[in-house]
């Protein structure tokens, strides 16, 4: 099978492989694509063709942004004056972009990582089927889209684009930070409410639009979450990747695209790691593939002067266990090496210590919904530190509001206050 570069122009019915990424200096509108011809869900807004991106860059862009594809080409050395020189002339020019991280929205995990996401960083999430990594990840991804200069690049190769916008909407349905699930909705009650007022236009009972933005539009239950949506939706750019063909050759294209398009104000989110297609090289067995694609998602951020943040899947090892760690990871060994931060998701009642849940065990039962993040590996502060959140599955969100545990964890560690 022969991988699609993103060079080609797309057909229509793949429209939804790249959203509308408009530059925040040109601001410029691109035609819908008609439904027929289209599999993207009604509230994406895509480019017709990737030539419409490329059309879509300033005309002067910003120096460092500039320089994307002279990086991917291979930079010269230059001296220490010149890279201070660089440096200077990007400060005199209010580019403070290497300077100011991205908060991920999750307090106090972003004190702990220096603020938040950093360019050229490689940050990944770990942990057990069901803990939450998707989650956690398409949250932060939401909070970063919705700063007005900032755009978030999300390649699933778990799940579709439209399964990925109907759990934005549940998220958006409680509203984090600010958590109010009395109106809260669930995917069966979102579907429930779209098939119900369907079924009222097919009947002839009721008038009115019949398309899906009109439905939410004009339920109660619906209305305040789309509205929070579209308030990102042109800045979150979704892919229902491949593990057949989206290869990590494929992944820089795109984002050499991106990076120019929005003037190197993107983010990259990748769920999960080790399904990104390796081809044409032949790796040994499972840890030389993820070495592959750890160096290689490493060079990207690197070489595009981007953030990318990718979830990992545990071993069967690691699933075995208690307590997943870093080097429950497939691939831990060349994980840790590249990675600028790890953080390890594990469910807090399972990892309790056991004279606590002997102690109170009707109180320990309370710690089923809420998940410990481990930041296991920092470049830049701290290891080892131990922070909660809850989680709200049923609305696929966190309570961003997280706390240091106070309580004893098995591995015979405590986290002081």
């Amino acid at each position: 099978m022969s991988t699609r570069r993103f060079t080609d122009d797309l057909p229509e019915q793949n429209v939804a492989n790249g959203v509308e990424a408009p530059s925040p200096i040109t601001r410029l509108k691109m035609p819908r694509p008609s439904v027929e011809n289209s599999r993207v869900p009604e509230l994406a807004r895509p480019v017709e063709s990737v030539r419409q991106m490329e059309a879509m860059r300033p005309e002067e862009p910003r120096l460092p942004r500039g320089e994307a594809a002279g990086r991917m080409s291979g930079q010269m050395p230059r001296t220490l004056t010149q890279v201070m020189s660089e440096a200077d002339e990007k400060v005199m020019q209010g580019d403070l972009e290497d300077f100011v991280p991205l908060p991920t929205g999750f307090d106090p995990l972003d004190g702990l990582i220096g603020g938040g996401l950093r360019k050229t960083e490689l940050i990944l999430l770990g942990g057990a089927q069901g803990i939450g990594k998707t989650i956690a990840t398409l949250q932060i991804a939401r909070n970063i889209a919705m700063r007005p200069d900032q755009y978030v690049f999300y390649l699933s190769y778990e799940h579709a684009e439209s399964h990925l916008m109907h759990r934005l909407l549940c998220l958006e349905s409680i509203n984090p930070p600010e958590i109010d699930a009395t109106d809260g909705l669930k995917l069966r009650d979102m579907y429930n409410i779209i098939v119900a007022q369907r079924a009222k236009k097919f009947m002839g009972r009721q008038a009115g639009a019949g398309s899906l933005q009109a439905i939410l539009r004009e339920h109660p239950k619906t209305a305040p979450a789309l509205q929070r949506l579209l308030r990102y939706s042109d800045r979150m750019i979704l892919l229902k990747a491949s593990p057949a063909v989206t290869n990590l050759r494929a992944i820089k294209e795109m984002m050499a695209r991106l990076a120019d398009a929005t003037g190197g104000n993107v983010t990259v989110f990748v769920d999960y790691l080790q399904k990104i297609a390796v081809h044409p090289e032949r790796p040994r067995d499972e840890n030389d593939k993820v070495t592959i694609i750890v160096e290689g998602l490493k060079d990207i951020a690197m070489t595009l002067d981007v953030p990318i943040f990718s979830i990992v899947a545990a071993d069967r090892e690691g699933l075995k266990s208690k307590r997943i760690h870093l080097f429950h990871l497939r691939g831990s060994s060349a994980l840790d090496y590249e990675s600028d931060i790890a953080i390890i998701m594990n469910n807090k009642y399972q990892i309790l210590a056991k004279d606590h849940v002997a102690f109170n065990p009707y109180a320990a039962k309370e710690y089923r919904n809420w998940v410990v993040f481990t930041v296991e590996k920092n470049r830049a502060g701290r290891a080892m530190m131990d922070i909660e959140f809850e989680l709200h599955a049923q609305h696929f969100a966190f309570n961003p509001r997280g706390q240091k545990v106070q309580q004893q964890l098995i591995d015979d560690k405590i986290i002081e206050s």
